[in-house]
């Protein structure tokens, strides 16, 4: 009788029905829209200094830490884009969203499964004989829920939006590492000019000392002299290991950002460099740009995106559920005759489902999503405004700490005008010791004042980078794997 059906064509007036069904079927739930944003046209900090303007340049930002000229950072910046274990962890987790988007996709198709199964049956002497009875049966199934009202349609949605903001975090993380990099290095750099400006202190004031030595073995002087010249030595020296030790524990959280043991730069970072210099010109851009360049912002775009669909998942949950199943095979009691036309078997099934009353589940599940969507909405608003504060205060910092380098480096001349003036007093015994060791002392923390601020401007200026969300595009273009897994193609 169930092969008759395929004959008598209920099938495919079935089939036909369904596909008049899915013609007319509408996906439930709210559309996405972009948020509307309300963006300044400028930025509120202006460079007013001489080695900065307020220009747009893609391409510089792209590259950022090419504009330092440094072959050694530029080394460590590609390393750290292969081997950094946070990013190589960022994408395991992209490629387990789009593998979650592919299995939520292959929902929308039908599944088909073969079956074979031999089986034996015996019943009781009492109750039915002792008989026994064989069975043998191959089938082929197929089971297909149709997507009427598109929830299917709209979990694609959110599995896709989810995919990408995934793809997003992995490019801001590579934003995140990049920076932390440069950061590292300039601190590595800045280490190593204030271990230099000690060591060359070090040096005058044991000249000092020595100074004082002949005076009092003139008898010019006394031991006081002596002393307060060895003490401020001392305190100066006391200041080397701290620096050394500096010097080492910045080379290994680079060895570490690069996935590497630490020891394994030395051989890089043996040899003494500048601190890198600050580029000339900064690519600044416009407000409106963030939404297009920052990796965090895009994310939280997407994560919205994704919610909003979640929302049309939970509203389907109102309406029917239609599904098909059926089955073709073969059943026979002997198996030699399995495979001849008297054993062919079929079955069709058209279902469908409408839930009448589950005490509120699915209006409450609805305003789960759309209070968990309207959360998302704050996040990413939160995050807009986050990304617009940290430009503004890298402009402020990074042009404010120039005309505090400037005024550090006042400083130091004069203070080396100061020093080389009260030794000589100090030798002619028109002043005493102290002058000329509070000389040395203000001269030397004005120096490492000034090789700090040095450090703090390049600083900022990669915090200004970081913040304007460059560099990810332009290592994913250099690197084949990377590029195709930040691009969301075939690794």
């Amino acid at each position: 009788m169930k092969y008759h059906l395929f004959k008598n064509g209920v099938l495919v007036s079935l089939l036909s029905g369904c596909v008049l069904l899915v013609s007319g079927c509408f996906t439930a739930g709210p559309d996405y829209d972009l948020p509307r944003t309300s963006l300044p046209a400028k930025w509120n900090a202006m460079l007013n200094t001489g080695s900065a303007s307020n220009i747009t340049d893609p391409e510089t930002l792209s590259r950022w830490w090419t504009v330092f000229n440094d072959p050694v950072l530029s080394n460590l910046m590609a390393r750290a884009s292969t081997g950094n274990l946070d990013l190589k962890q960022s994408e395991a987790r992209l490629r387990a969203a789009r593998a979650k988007r592919g299995m939520v996709q292959a929902d929308r198709f039908p599944t088909v499964s073969a079956n074979a199964s031999a089986s034996r049956a015996q019943s009781s002497g009492q109750a039915g004989g002792g008989s026994t009875s064989d069975m043998f049966l191959n089938s082929l199934d197929a089971s297909w829920e149709l997507d009427i009202f598109g929830k299917k349609q709209r979990a694609l949605e959110s599995a896709s939006a989810a995919w990408e903001a995934s793809r997003e975090e992995l490019r801001d993380v590579l934003v995140s590492l990049l920076a932390e990099v440069a950061l590292d290095y300039v601190d590595y750099r800045s280490y190593q000019a204030r271990l230099a400006i000690t060591e060359g202190s070090v040096a005058q004031q044991e000249e000092t000392c020595q100074i004082c030595l002949w005076r009092r073995e003139a008898g010019l002087i006394s031991q006081l002299d002596v002393d307060q010249a060895q003490l401020t030595l001392w305190q100066t020296k006391a200041q080397l290991p701290v620096l050394r030790t500096g010097i080492e524990q910045t080379r290994n959280t680079l060895a570490l950002l690069l996935g590497l043991q630490p020891g394994s730069l030395n051989k890089i970072l043996t040899d003494k460099s500048a601190i890198p210099s600050v580029a000339k010109e900064i690519a600044v851009g416009v407000p409106a740009d963030l939404l297009r360049r920052r990796p965090d912002v895009r994310r939280a775009e997407r994560l919205l995106a994704a919610q909003t669909a979640e929302i049309g998942v939970a509203t389907a949950d109102r309406y029917p559920s239609f599904s098909l199943s059926g089955s073709i095979g073969l059943e026979s009691l002997v198996s030699s005759k399995l495979y001849t036309s008297d054993a062919k078997t079929a079955q069709v099934t058209a279902k469908a489902t409408w839930p009448l009353f589950d005490a509120g589940h699915i209006r409450q599940n609805i305003a789960v999503q759309t209070a968990l969507k309207e959360e998302a909405l704050g996040a990413y608003e939160e995050i807009l405004l986050t990304a617009l504060k940290d430009v503004e205060n890298a402009l402020i910092a990074y042009a404010n700490e120039q005309i505090r380098l400037q005024s550090l480096s006042d400083a130091v001349k004069a203070g080396q005008r100061a020093l080389a003036l009260a030794r000589d007093q100090y030798t002619s015994g028109l002043v005493d010791i102290q002058t000329v060791l509070d000389t040395q002392r203000n001269l030397l923390s004005a120096e490492d004042s000034q090789a700090t601020s040095t450090a703090t401007i390049t600083s900022n200026l990669i915090r200004l980078y970081k913040a304007l969300g460059g560099g990810w595009d332009s290592m994913t273009q250099s690197n084949g794997k990377a590029n195709a897994t930040i691009s969301g193609g075939k690794p």
